[in-house]
């Protein structure tokens, strides 16, 4: 056909049919491709949701995206978002598994993500020139690896403090304190006196670092012999 002809909004081309303006269906339309003009978008429109269904040969549906006045829902086997025409993968959904495919997931909530379950990463890292803190408000926090963990701070100190006790333990192993300068403060002083009553007391300022059978560490005047067993008693008193 060499000329356009058709009626109303409606010519018929070499290419198809082209419509013209609004154009209204009031019975299903068949066709193989919808293309909009060059230099406009195309645009589906209804008083109230818009669907598009895909089928397969027997008409069973197998995926349908519904554009809807409160949502947009996409039902389907597998949900993808893709960068560009046959670009990578950035979001991947299927009944095993969501998969995130950017270079960086970023959570702009003042009250970050939550994650009912497990979380799975190699590496946690804050912010540029910000604290990362781990933080379990109203439970304990607990860091476990089959292989060891290791929390170090190369350009820093390195503080652990808790209300209650601190416990160092190594079950098969050994705890190895290695500084310039080894400080146990606020340690329990025993009471011995290696003069008589009556001369002068010297001033102490050496003293033995000594053991409870419990583990318990306390101070003792140091003097010419060992005087742990004479200070022994302040193993009772804590």
């Amino acid at each position: 056909m060499e000329e356009e002809d058709g009626m109303g909004n409606l010519r018929v081309t070499k290419e198809g049919i082209r419509l013209e303006g609004i154009s209204e269906f009031l019975l299903p339309l068949y066709v193989k491709e919808i293309h909009s003009r060059k230099d406009s978008p195309l645009v589906l429109q209804s008083d109230r949701n818009v669907t598009l269904n895909a089928r397969n040969a027997l008409g069973q549906l197998t995926g349908q995206l519904t554009v809807g006045a409160d949502a947009v829902e996409a039902q389907c086997k597998k949900f993808e978002v893709r960068a560009g025409e046959g670009g990578r993968v950035l979001f991947s959904a299927n009944e095993e598994e969501i998969t995130i495919g950017a270079d960086r997931l970023k959570v702009t909530g003042t009250e970050g993500a939550v994650f009912g379950h497990s979380v799975e990463t190699p590496h946690i890292r804050a912010e540029p020139s910000q604290d990362l803190k781990l933080e379990s408000p109203t439970r304990s926090l607990i860091m476990e690896a089959p292989r060891g963990v290791q929390v170090s701070a190369a350009a820093g100190d390195f503080k652990a403090t808790c209300r209650k006790e601190l416990h160092l333990q190594s079950t098969e192993g050994e705890i190895f304190l290695n500084a310039d300068t080894i400080r146990l403060g606020n340690l329990p002083v025993g009471s011995f006196s290696a003069v008589p009553p009556s001369s002068p007391a010297p001033q102490q300022t050496v003293y033995e670092l000594c053991a409870c059978p419990n583990g318990k560490l306390y101070l003792s005047p140091a003097g010419v012999g060992s005087t742990c067993h004479s200070s022994s008693s302040i193993c009772l008193w804590h």
